[in-house]
């Protein structure tokens, strides 16, 4: 059974994707994780404190994430696991991810701003590092069923078969209707795009789905239009993978799209 991991630090942002991913878990039928990565408070990591007040603090942590934990199997009816570890999340979420064979990590989506579109944000940092996929909740996203799936892809670029995997996988447990959006800046080769359209009507068998595309140069504006007309419940991505140098000129759309979003971001990664 693949279960569902979730981050916190308890701030307003992470109590709500823990109680999204409650929801998912719910409908899933599947185990719950929270994972909290101990900091010490900027007051306390600027002072000397003896390991017995650090183990404290870090009990006193714990203890909040196994109340937060017993009241989410109490609410929703399903099993739900805590760990707290001093470390990165960064460090230590590989790990997590593959001893417990989870389906996707469940993070907070910061709300948008100047400093989140430059620097980047936990969040983003994750879906960057395109080694598992990220499901990211903005702060006031509710779950009420996801109807409609937004899939925002680039068909001349190719979709691996193993997202077009998980992506059936994932619509077909959320019994949802898959909307293909591609945004074409200038007509493409017809073979190309052909060879993508046949690969996903292969690969999403059994998924309800239906092609848009609109030829602009604003990528980024034109999902975000398709995702008002569409009513979607939910935005999927693929984030491109860049050499270092490539990474400094491009600016990776999907980190901008979870950057005050309004809707949940998938990003399903390149393997």
């Amino acid at each position: 059974m693949r279960t569902i991991l979730v981050a916190t630090n308890f701030s307003k942002t992470a109590d709500n994707a823990v109680r999204y991913s409650a929801s998912l878990a719910q409908l899933f039928n599947t185990k719950l994780i929270l994972f909290n990565a101990f900091k010490l408070p900027v007051h306390a990591s600027n002072t000397y404190l003896s390991a017995a007040t650090i183990e404290n603090l870090i009990k006193i942590n714990k203890d909040r994430l196994k109340e937060t934990a017993l009241g989410l199997t109490k609410e929703f009816g399903i099993e739900v696991e805590h760990k707290c570890s001093y470390v990165d999340l960064e460090r230590e979420i590989d790990s997590l991810m593959e001893t417990h064979n989870v389906r996707f990590l469940v993070m907070g989506m910061s709300p948008k701003s100047i400093e989140q579109n430059l620097l980047g944000n936990p969040t983003t940092t994750l879906i960057s590092m395109k080694k598992f996929p990220v499901l990211a909740i903005p702060v006031n996203a509710q779950f009420t069923g996801i109807q409609n799936t937004l899939f925002a892809c680039d068909l001349m670029q190719g979709i691996p078969l193993k997202t077009l995997a998980r992506l059936r996988q994932i619509a077909l447990k959320l019994k949802t209707e898959v909307t293909v959006f591609y945004v074409e800046k200038k007509i493409g080769e017809l073979a190309l795009k052909n060879n993508a359209l046949d690969k996903i009507d292969k690969e999403l068998e059994g998924v309800t789905y239906l092609y848009k595309n609109v030829k602009s140069d604003t990528v980024i504006e034109e999902i975000e239009k398709e995702i008002k007309k569409s009513n979607a419940n939910l935005l999927v991505m693929v984030p491109k993978k860049y050499g270092f140098w490539g990474s400094i000129v491009h600016k990776s759309k999907t980190r901008v799209m979870a950057s005050g979003l309004n809707i949940p971001l998938l990003s399903i990664p390149v393997e």
